[in-house]
């Protein structure tokens, strides 16, 4: 299912606060983005318990139950994971990733919180979530009348967001926190088509966590195991380079203020890229698009943004020009910055294909 609106967490918990609590609700995203963790926030903010069924893993008697023969006739026993005396938040995760058999018991489970002879505690709120069929997971389709059943809706990563509740989280590594304020748009990559490790909210935590285990005497080759392990490989290879500028002192914001310069040895060729491509990601950042709001201080930052690139094509013309060129979500830097560097550095100037492979990194 895709949709041209998507929500925010923010956005999606206010969402289920007022809409969940009369009708199910279906949220979709890829993996790792936080639908778990969004529907127990809810659970608490409403204070109900949070009971999670998998679907991928449910079979159908454990859901329905399993028949006892009572009397002249049989009942069905419901699973001790659902039966509760008081009202709570039933989390159907992963429901597209059901059976058809499965998907079919959730029809009066969603429709009237019935599950046999069981009827959930009045108050009982139901949520389902799934992959899609794009993010290469397991996935079934669903069928029409179950989908009729359903509000859906369909979830965004928010790096802001994510950085406040890794802030106030507090449990977040610094290195982490650190490299996504830097570059906010590796939290979240579209999962591949084949077999490769991809960056999401879940998996830069799962990196916290593993930073955390080793300490901050973590060997070079442990660092990269754990990033090429967890994250979409360009942003692994950013993630080693940064942590490599940290250790040798080659930071962004030493080299902006003039107290230090780009990393010259071929050996650190690695932190040159990332610290170029951090270098655009700032300019990106503060320079504004339209020139008609261009301040004082836009100007010095251009300046200075100039005499750097001079330095950087120095040592490599190639990266220097990649800090110029159209990135792959297809953005550039602002025009007017652009002609100011046509003007001054024509050296720069020649645009790059968007085939041009930029330096190993």
């Amino acid at each position: 299912m895709q949709s041209a609106i998507q929500l925010n967490p923010a956005q999606t918990l206010d969402f289920l606060l007022n809409v969940a609590v009369v009708r199910p609700v279906f949220m979709w995203g890829p993996p790792g983005i936080g639908k778990s963790a969004l529907v127990r926030r809810f659970a608490d903010t409403v204070g109900l318990e949070c009971v999670s069924l998998l679907g991928s893993q449910l079979a159908p008697e454990d859901l329905l139950g399993i028949p006892k023969i009572d009397g002249d006739c049989s009942r069905f026993y419901p699973p001790a994971n659902i039966v509760r005396q008081q009202p709570f938040v039933l989390f159907l995760d992963e429901l597209n990733a059901s059976s058809h058999e499965i998907q079919k018991a959730f029809y009066s489970l969603i429709l009237e919180q019935r599950v046999g002879e069981y009827r959930l505690p009045a108050g009982t709120i139901v949520i389902g979530a799934g992959n899609r069929a794009k993010d290469a997971a397991i996935v079934k389709p669903m069928p029409s009348a179950l989908i009729n059943r359903l509000v859906h809706i369909h979830l965004r990563t928010d790096h802001r967001q994510w950085l406040d509740w890794a802030i106030n989280h507090g449990s977040i590594h610094p290195w982490v926190v650190d490299y996504i304020q830097l570059r906010p748009d590796h939290l979240w990559s579209e999962p591949p088509k084949h077999e490769e490790a991809f960056s999401s909210p879940r998996s830069w935590h799962m990196l916290s966590d593993a930073l955390t285990s080793f300490g901050d005497t973590v060997s070079d080759e442990m660092l990269e195991a754990l990033a090429y392990g967890l994250l979409t490989p360009s942003h692994a290879g950013h993630f080693k380079a940064y942590l490599k500028q940290i250790r040798q002192k080659h930071t962004l914001h030493a080299i902006l203020k003039g107290d230090a310069f780009w990393p010259t040895g071929p050996e650190d060729r690695d932190v040159l890229y990332f610290l170029a491509q951090s270098f655009r990601a700032h300019l990106r950042k503060e320079l504004p698009d339209d020139e008609s709001s261009v301040r004082s201080a836009h100007q010095e930052l251009a300046i200075r943004a100039k005499d750097m690139l001079r330095d950087l094509a120095r040592i490599s013309v190639e990266i220097a020009q990649s800090v110029m060129s159209e990135d792959e979500a297809g953005q550039r830097l602002p025009a007017w910055f652009l002609v100011e560097v046509a003007r001054d550095l024509p050296r720069l100037a020649g645009r790059q294909s968007k085939d041009t492979k930029p330096a190993k990194v």
